[in-house]
């Protein structure tokens, strides 16, 4: 039983960093979309917008890394050298 409550404790943090990352998603599409209107509207000339798309872009592909090709193995990792420290100390 101890496992199988665990291992959903896993799968719900798993679950929320996921769901984090598309709430982060859907911020940088919804504020950007409004930076290029107001971009638009106001300079039309200069196309500004590139800049915070470009800055937040990074940030967010730094984020989907962590997500979901560094966490699951790195943390996991840490929790069972974590783990075994502790038993050691015992």
């Amino acid at each position: 039983m101890t496992d199988d409550l665990e291992l959903r404790r896993q799968a719900e943090r798993r679950a929320d960093v996921k769901l984090g990352f598309r709430a982060h998603v859907f911020a940088y599409v919804l504020v950007n979309a409004g930076l290029v209107a107001v971009n638009l509207v106001t300079s039309p000339g200069y196309f500004w917008a590139i800049w915070p798309i470009f800055g937040w872009g990074l940030g967010l592909v730094a984020h989907g890394v962590a997500v979901y090709h560094f966490a699951s193995n790195m943390r996991e990792q840490a929790v069972e050298a974590e783990l075994r420290r502790l038993r050691e100390g015992r």
